[in-house]
């Protein structure tokens, strides 16, 4: 078997592989219809709807669930990882998120204007989620890993 072969053979990781890509696109047009531009770092970029977090996490767990069983060490590792990211996601980095927004508000106003370079690059504002953008990727992940599971049957 070649190296592509077993890659491609491996569902657990094609499963997550696929559930962070569709969800990146999926942000992608998103962000396209509602601001009416085109930015490419919403491709690799994290935050925004819906979640590529947790759709990874949750094709890797329901994935893990399929192949080996729920009462596996994968399914409990995975099942872990997975509620961690998606608490950390909702919790730390949204709260990030609102910060950075702030942040920049204040960098904006006249009497904040900053000579170092370093300072005039505005925060990064996207990256946590809101509990509806992390249960879309989730919801996400699951659909898709139950569609590839189809194909490995």
């Amino acid at each position: 078997m070649t190296f592509w072969e077993a890659l491609l053979s491996n569902e657990v990781l094609v499963c997550s592989v696929v559930g962070w890509t569709v969800a990146q696109v999926l942000k992608t047009i998103i962000d396209f219809s509602l601001n009416k531009s085109f930015s490419v770092e919403r491709l690799v970029g994290s935050g925004g709807m819906p979640s590529s977090h947790s759709a990874t996490v949750c094709s890797l767990t329901t994935s893990a669930g399929l192949c080996y069983g729920v009462g596996s060490f994968q399914f409990a590792v995975s099942f872990v990882l997975a509620s961690v990211v998606m608490y950390d996601a909702i919790g730390v980095r949204q709260e990030t998120g609102k910060q950075a927004k702030l942040l920049n508000m204040i960098m904006e106003q006249d009497l904040f204007k900053m000579d170092n370079e370093h300072f005039q690059q505005k925060l990064k504002e996207f990256v946590g989620h809101t509990p509806l953008q992390v249960m879309a990727g989730a919801v996400l992940g699951i659909l898709l890993t139950l569609l590839i599971h189809q194909s490995y049957i």
